[in-house]
């Protein structure tokens, strides 16, 4: 296997080889795949942060190891391609951020004493905790009513995943993938207004 020299990334190859050994319970190919998609994964961490929080929470590489060590552990690893792993990673990286709001907002409103800050970074971290939980309730609801076109919020806002990527993962034409996408920010949009 060998690396794309002009650009130092893995070869799509190498990463389906270990994507197919992880499939196949080859839990020690995740720790070999890792590396080779490092770069990958902290460029979508950065994403998710730069959308969902502020630097007072979980850095970038902080981000990326709770995520790692949240779909290290499952117990299926069966990716149907590189794209789909990256889905998934994001996900991942989702939930991560989710944690760390809600436990934010239960330190803020914890205890018996009421916190009051004066701190524009924390109050500034406290409200960017609070519209990631209700972004996370609507994309909830929007899933309820149109899976996919959660799915496609999921993959294109919190993944990176461009819409041909969404479409191979989906198994549907860019078409679609750019109506759904469209219909769910009006629907989340209007959802979002009236919360």
């Amino acid at each position: 296997m060998t690396r794309e020299s002009n650009t130092g990334a893995p070869s799509v190859g190498e990463v389906t080889v270990l994507l197919d050994k992880l499939a196949a319970g080859e839990q020690a190919a995740l720790d070999e795949l890792f590396p080779l998609v490092y770069n990958e994964l902290r460029r979508i961490a950065r994403g998710q942060r730069y959308r969902n929080t502020d630097s007072a929470t979980l850095d970038t590489t902080g981000l990326l190891h709770e995520a790692y060590l949240k779909f290290a552990g499952k117990a299926s690893h069966a990716y149907n391609h590189r794209h789909h792993f990256y889905a998934v990673a994001a996900t991942a990286m989702r939930h991560v951020l989710l944690d760390e709001a809600k436990r934010r907002l239960r330190q803020k409103r914890g205890g018996q004493a009421r916190q009051v800050s004066l701190d524009p970074e924390q109050l500034q971290a406290d409200e960017q905790a609070e519209r990631l939980l209700i972004i996370n309730d609507g994309l909830e609801r929007l899933g309820r009513l149109q899976p996919r076109a959660r799915k496609v919020v999921e993959y294109r806002f919190f993944g990176g995943l461009t819409e041909s990527e969404i479409a191979q993962l989906l198994a549907v034409d860019t078409r679609t993938v750019r109506r759904d996408w469209a219909k769910a920010k009006a629907w989340l949009g209007l959802a979002l207004a009236a919360d």
